[in-house]
């Protein structure tokens, strides 16, 4: 390659990568006008052309548009072909503009289905009190020091040691680190590995923080089915080829919001795939171990041999929310690259929830502990489902996790559906938010772990009326 060339190609990522921030820092706003072509070549001193190219490709990423004989426009963050109803409800309106959970789980409900939490009368609570204060015990200076960058050492050896022993794969703590929850996790490998017009491949549906991650670090979100059978193998290697995904980022075990699982068979062959074409799998397992009848298989990283997976792996979900312990685990050389990004998040996560949760994950009592916690949201998932038994309703039991995701009939609009249900307190997730491409859906996702037995039946009676009010009467 020539010098022009390669100087041509860097000044065009320059200019893709400018307007792109600009619009991402909404320093440039929805629907306003960028500078033409020729004023920003003008103002950086490079070709028309050189600049023509870059707003081409944005407008091919949906990060701006073109009006004939007027110019480049900032595009809107949601198709402008959807119609929208009750913009002035706060909640729909953040849910609509931001595509994010955070206005839905704080609203005041009684019925939280929009909640893939524990129940906290499920969890331990006096248990934990007096693990508290044996650790106060143990570590009288736990409050007047730092936890290392990476986590605390007992901690890892202690992670490494459950792993090995679970799934026969050699392990040490150094490779291995604490985040606070995998949310932090996520964030600290889009961080890291992600640049304005990365493409990294999305499971469609998926995890609403992770698509909003990914999106705020300028990636070209390119999206991969799921079924409950798993993936399309042959699109999934289409795609690696094409458009050389940075990653792939999957929930492959009682997937988030589907709660389907990719059988052992698919990961094996998912491996392959990413070692040949040099995408990196990011594997988010946060139920892993809630599962109803037979354990899910191995993760993705245990068929690993070449390094190509970083495995996310949250404890938050059964064991405590408040103490936000999660572990990454992946090789030594990408591992030092989220060290940086985690010394400048955090410096490290609190030493005083590493500990508390060293102590209760080593016992006796986290193994009974567990089994209640899955007879318990077995029972919550099966009401759940009886309760919806006679709506006609579409959705494939789950055999681990936290949700139903259900199909309501294509008439129903989850929009108006959800502020309808909000107003008879009751919460749920719309399946648009789970979508990356932010698609109208009929889809929406029912957590049955939050609520307990008696809100479940009468929330979800409450929540059928009023779906069937819609259908017979409308908005």
């Amino acid at each position: 390659m020539s010098k022009a060339i390669q100087n041509e190609d860097y000044l065009f990522k320059k200019i893709y990568d400018y307007v792109l921030h600009r619009i991402e820092r909404n320093e440039w706003k929805e629907h306003e006008k960028i500078p033409s072509v020729r004023q920003l070549a003008t103002e950086m001193n490079i070709h028309r052309l050189t600049v023509l190219k870059a707003y081409r490709l944005l407008k091919q990423h949906n990060k701006v548009y073109v009006k004939d004989k007027v110019g480049y426009f900032v595009q809107s963050d949601l198709t402008e072909n959807y119609e929208y109803h009750n913009q002035d409800n706060p909640i729909i309106s953040a849910y609509v503009q931001k595509n994010h959970l955070s206005e839905i789980h704080q609203s005041t409900v009684s019925y939280h289905f929009s909640q893939a939490l524990i129940d906290p009368n499920l969890l331990p609570n006096h248990f934990f009190s007096d693990y508290v204060k044996k650790v106060f015990d143990l570590y009288p200076k736990v409050l007047a020091t730092y936890s290392t960058v990476q986590g605390d050492l007992e901690l890892r050896e202690t992670l490494a040691q459950y792993f090995i022993n679970q799934y026969k794969t050699h392990l040490t703590a150094d490779e291995l680190l604490i985040t606070s929850g995998s949310q932090q996790a996520i964030h600290l490998v889009a961080q890291t590995f992600i640049r304005p017009r990365d493409v990294v491949l999305f499971e469609r549906p998926s995890y609403s923080a992770a698509i909003d991650i990914f999106r705020a670090q300028g990636a070209h979100i390119v999206t991969v089915d799921i079924y409950p059978d798993g993936y399309d193998l042959n699109q999934v290697e289409s795609y690696m080829k094409q458009y050389k995904p940075r990653l792939f980022y999957v929930n492959p075990t009682f997937h988030n919001p589907t709660g389907y699982t990719v059988p052992a068979r698919q990961r094996k062959k998912l491996v392959e795939l990413a070692e040949q074409y040099r995408c990196l799998l990011i594997e988010d397992d946060a139920y892993h171990d809630i599962y109803f009848d037979d354990a899910p298989p191995p993760p993705i990283y245990t068929y690993d041999t070449a390094g190509t997976v970083i495995y996310i792996r949250s404890f938050c979900k059964y064991i405590s929310p408040g103490l936000r312990i999660a572990t990454v685990i992946c090789r030594s050389s990408l591992l030092n690259l989220l060290l940086t990004e985690k010394s400048l998040a955090d410096n490290g996560s609190p030493l005083l929830n590493q500990k508390i949760f060293l102590h209760y994950f080593s016992s006796s009592r986290l193994q009974q502990h567990l089994e209640k916690i899955r007879i318990a949201l077995q029972i919550r998932k099966e009401i759940m489902e009886e309760e919806l038994a006679e709506t006609g309703w579409q959705w494939i039991s789950p055999k681990g996790g936290l949700n139903l995701w259900v199909q309501l009939p294509n008439q129903l609009s989850t929009e108006i559906l959800l502020t309808k249900s909000i107003e008879q307190s009751i919460s749920f997730v719309p399946g648009q938010i789970c979508d990356p491409l932010k698609q109208q859906s009929s889809w929406i996702r029912l957590s049955y772990s939050y609520a307990n037995e008696k809100q479940i039946r009468e929330g979800v009676k409450s929540l059928v009326a009023v779906a069937q009010s819609l259908a017979t009467y409308g908005a």
